[in-house]
């Protein structure tokens, strides 16, 4: 095996692609802010201010264009999806500080990061801007062609050196073939955006209604909530009651399933690179054996070295037999963390929405506005570090549980120890259970002794309230000093469960590992917290209606105002002065409400003439 990967390391030495994926990364910002420029010019300004006269050139062109809204969007969501899962390696060379498109001193090495992250954003802006620009069927024809021109350097990169230095054969595919499948998604997309735009460009169909304000699944919710709950309950079945259940008034926001998708896909790409990391120790930690085997003597030889040698192998063995075994419990742990955190989001947030903050804890329920903010633009990325560090956490959590597993009672088993396994693994046994069941007699003891009875039947417990005294000072005494001991157990394994639960839930940006009171030193909790804010002001059914109604109500006023005024400019009676028109409101005003005459301050001779006439009562 070990010729077999060096042989594929020398073919490969020899590879060299005429397409450098990094190079192609700055050469594509070129078409990139000439897409950016084209859809800015078809972007039409909504609000157009007074502006000076070389600007004023430019008419209502170069409007700002949305990449993506973050907040508000429930529609394309799997393109958008797509999208993000487009820019996995690029995300990746970032996470490994590998992709440093300028040389810099150490200390300037996060504004570095800075500038290479703001390229790679820039090089992918064309996908999303085509996706979300409003100009269907130019964004059409340019997102197809962009996707094209990066599906086709990619597969030209691939054909060139297909193998690698690490896995062998078909490496590049193992690396890029979600970034080509995510692709091929995107070209399909473009493609029917463009059939429709050119279909509604020619008549031979409707063009279809701009962004609702309020989104079906909003109405939805907001309708479930003015209906009558039901009597009784329909059945759930055993995946809606433990797995999940789905609402047909809810849906994730674009960014959920963006970030969801990405983290997918990058947990993918961190799994294949640490399998190539540990394919390259496991292959220096074969060369090491084979030094260890040539400082080993012949079997009768009793040097103190031999048996180290032998201990140093075995443990060697058993480290990579464990990290193997463990890639797949830790894979899976992580991907059933992505799937629980959409699950979370969906219960907080429409505990939110009910008026809900008691599962949020009390120095978190009163964050400020900028905090939010920011928490929503942090949120993406952070899941998806906390995912990939979460996994090698776990991982190594995971592989250290494995290797005292092997060590207690795995190798004595093979070693013909068996007996003395189970003899101190039966000690251990009966040491705890002797432990557990003092502990319970305590409890069994306060209740049958120290308690006073019941006051009614009915009742579940006894009252706190103590009897026999003398007798339960006595037992506190004797039982002090035995406590101790015990208590110190009892610390021991509360930090050993810390470790376990904190180390296990690491990958959880949906929980705190803090204690109580110190949850916002939690900064990927605090995060969480804020963009449930953020989502929730902004995308709350009830307000988002409410909102809904005084828009519709506006509009439609100010057409009714505007036909009432067309239709009066239209007709062909006398023309009649406004202040007659006034005079007239006025006077129908006054006899509908006789009361107001009292009210009204006389001026002038026609007000006092009015304010005594015998006003007709409003029935008349």
């Amino acid at each position: 095996m070990y010729s077999t990967s060096l042989r594929t390391r020398q073919l490969n030495n020899t590879c060299v692609s005429p397409m450098d994926m990094e190079f192609f990364l700055h050469y594509s910002l070129i078409p990139s802010i000439f897409i950016i420029l084209v859809l800015s010019f078809l972007q039409r300004q909504k609000h157009c201010r007074q502006r000076d006269d070389a600007s004023h050139l430019l008419g209502k062109h170069f409007g700002i264009i949305l990449p993506l809204d973050f907040v508000g969007m429930f529609n394309n969501r799997w393109s958008y999806g797509m999208a993000f899962g487009a820019t996995a390696n690029k995300v990746m060379f970032l996470f490994s500080e590998g992709y440093q498109p300028l040389q810099a001193p150490k200390w300037a090495q996060a504004m570095v990061l800075l500038v290479g992250g703001l390229e790679v954003g820039l090089s992918y802006f064309p996908f999303f801007a085509c996706l979300s620009s409003e100009s269907r069927l130019v964004s059409a024809i340019l997102g197809f062609s962009y996707s094209l021109i990066w599906f086709s350097v990619t597969i030209l990169h691939i054909t060139q050196c297909p193998h690698g230095q690490f896995i062998g054969r078909y490496e590049s595919i193992v690396f890029y073939w979600p970034s080509l499948l995510c692709l091929t998604f995107l070209l399909g997309r473009f493609l029917y955006m463009f059939i429709k735009s050119l279909r509604v460009h020619l008549g031979w169909e409707l063009p279809t209604e701009e962004k609702p304000f309020l989104e079906a699944h909003q109405a939805e919710h907001v309708k479930l909530l003015l209906r009558k709950p039901p009597l009784q309950e329909r059945t759930k079945s055993w995946f809606q009651t433990r797995i999940y259940e789905w609402d047909p008034c809810f849906q994730f926001p674009s960014r959920m399933i963006g970030t969801t998708v990405l983290a997918f896909i990058c947990l993918y790409l961190f799994i294949v690179i640490e399998f190539c990391v540990f394919t390259h120790v496991r292959e220096e930690l074969d060369l090491f054996e084979g030094k260890l085997d040539s400082h080993i003597g012949p079997p009768n030889d009793t040097g103190i070295l031999t048996p180290v040698i032998l201990q140093v192998k075995e443990l060697i063995s058993v480290a990579k037999g464990v990290w193997v075994v463990t890639i797949l419990p830790a894979s899976l742990t992580c991907v059933n963390y992505l799937f629980h955190i959409l699950a979370c989001y969906r219960k907080h947030i429409k505990r939110l929405w009910s008026g809900n903050k008691h599962f949020l804890p009390v120095t978190l329920r009163s964050l400020s506005s900028s905090e939010s903010v920011v928490a929503i633009a942090r949120y993406s990325g952070w899941q998806i570090a906390y995912i990939l560090w979460g996994y090698l956490i776990i991982h190594v959590m995971q592989s250290l549980c494995g290797m005292m597993l092997m060590y207690s009672l795995v190798l004595p088993i093979t070693h013909s120890r068996g007996l003395e396994v189970l003899q101190g693994l039966g000690i251990g046994i009966l040491t705890i259970t002797i432990i557990v069941g003092i502990m319970i007699l305590q409890v069994w003891i306060a209740a049958s002794f120290f308690l006073q009875p019941k006051m009614t039947s009915t009742d579940k417990q006894k009252p706190l309230a103590l009897n026999n005294r003398k007798a339960f000072h006595n037992f506190n005494y004797f039982l002090f000093f035995y406590n101790v001991l015990l208590g110190l157990g009892a610390c021991l394994s509360r930090l050993l469960t810390s470790c376990i639960l904190g180390t296990w839930l690491i990958a959880r940006i949906d929980r705190t590992i803090m204690q109580k009171g110190y949850e916002r030193a939690d900064m990927g909790f605090s995060t969480w917290i804020g963009m449930l804010y953020v989502d929730h002001y902004h995308t709350n059914p009830v307000l988002v209606s409410f909102c809904h109604i005084l828009i519709t109500g506006h509009r439609e006023r100010k057409l009714q105002r505007v036909i009432k005024c067309w239709y009066l400019n239209q007709s062909a009676g006398p023309r009649v002065s406004a202040r007659s028109k006034t005079r007239w409101l006025l006077l129908q005003t006054l006899i509908n409400n006789p009361s107001l005459v009292q009210l009204r301050k006389a001026q002038g001779r026609g007000s006092r003439a009015c304010a005594q006439m015998p006003w007709p009562s409003s029935e008349s």
